[in-house]
């Protein structure tokens, strides 16, 4: 197997591991029961610290990883045989395309774990739970995006940096390059967890004026981060490497076409998943609360299986057209 397939392959295998994990964790919400006082009014939706929560980031973490180790063997292998040859086009651009999709998925699991969480806070509900429930996954999610975005785009030696700077070191480019990425993202865990801990402190909803300084420090942290972007793309870049244009259409439509495909059949594969184990949940006959049915061959040939075939032809379909639409002719090395 070539360095540019194996490059296309790890991003697959992490959608398919992350996958898998995101099952797990819908399983596991069928056992988190929301919580009703002694008169049967509604108090919570459950526990904060849920294991689904850990298991949706490890998803993430793994698909983001696996793909950003993807775009670094690529960059690396794209400068050693030249830009121009097709399958190492199409592997770099592919590892781009999702260690992008990684970090929007951090991103989003960030916001939905912070909008999520006041729904879950009981009235006496431990300290260490809402931290771990909450805060660590805001934490933990920001830093993996900080962490993907730095070693993915920035600290790589595959990339020319100032004609002006020494080799030795960190440029003052890169270092301009890294907080204009991770100042904004860092605001914004900052503005996120700023908000949980007042609603900690009051026990009530969110004012104005708190709203108000989440947006400063947000808006403050889009402008310093704007401004360190502004520094490195003052920086004078050393001279690339010359390209040559060539007409590649048919890859590129190709490509476009195999990612719309593997885009379209990745979430269905989610969604059926997701709602296969929801046929698992059987609801009382008030509603309140719900027993977990059996596993039953019904159930994993008629919900859960063509979630499953639907990964494994992402995942395989996705490798094939890439490798065989950019297969290079036959009789050339």
């Amino acid at each position: 197997m070539t360095t540019p397939q194996r490059a296309i392959l790890l991003p697959l295998i992490g959608l398919f591991v992350g996958w898998a994990l995101f099952m797990f964790a819908s399983f596991s919400e069928l056992f988190v029961q929301p919580v009703y006082d002694e008169n049967g009014f509604w108090v919570s939706d459950g526990p904060s610290v849920r294991a689904s929560t850990y298991l949706y980031l490890s998803g993430i973490a793994v698909f983001s990883i696996l793909s950003m180790q993807s775009l670094r063997i690529t960059a690396r292998h794209r400068l050693a045989v030249g830009v121009d040859e097709p399958l190492t086009k199409a592997a770099y651009r592919f590892a781009n395309l999702t260690v992008i999709i990684g970090l929007a998925g951090s991103v989003i699991f960030g916001i939905a774990t912070f909008l999520g969480a006041f729904n879950r806070f009981g009235g006496d509900e431990p300290l260490i739970n809402r931290l771990l429930g909450v805060y660590a996954p805001i934490v933990i999610a920001a830093a993996l995006v900080v962490v993907i975005i730095l070693v993915a785009f920035v600290f790589r030696t595959d990339q020319p940096e100032s004609a002006d700077s020494p080799k030795a070191g960190m440029s003052d480019r890169q270092k301009a390059l890294g907080l204009g990425y991770a100042t904004p993202i860092i605001a914004g865990a900052l503005a996120i967890v700023f908000g949980l801990v007042v609603y900690d402190i009051t026990g009530t909803t969110l004012e104005a004026w708190v709203w108000v300084v989440i947006q400063v420090i947000i808006a403050a942290g889009i402008i310093l981060g704007t401004r360190f972007a502004r520094l490195a793309k003052a920086e004078k870049p050393a001279p690339p490497k010359p390209r040559t244009a060539w007409a590649s259409g048919a890859w590129n439509l190709n490509f476009v076409l195999s990612i719309v495909f593997g885009a379209v059949v990745s979430v269905m594969a989610f969604t059926f998943g997701g709602m296969a184990f929801e046929e698992l949940r059987d609801y009382n006959f008030d509603y309140v609360g719900w027993e977990v049915k059996p596993f039953t061959l019904g159930w994993f040939l008629g919900d859960f299986a063509p979630a499953l075939v639907l990964i494994f032809l992402v995942t395989i379909g996705l490798y094939a057209t890439i490798t065989e639409r950019h297969r290079a002719p036959e009789g050339t090395s």
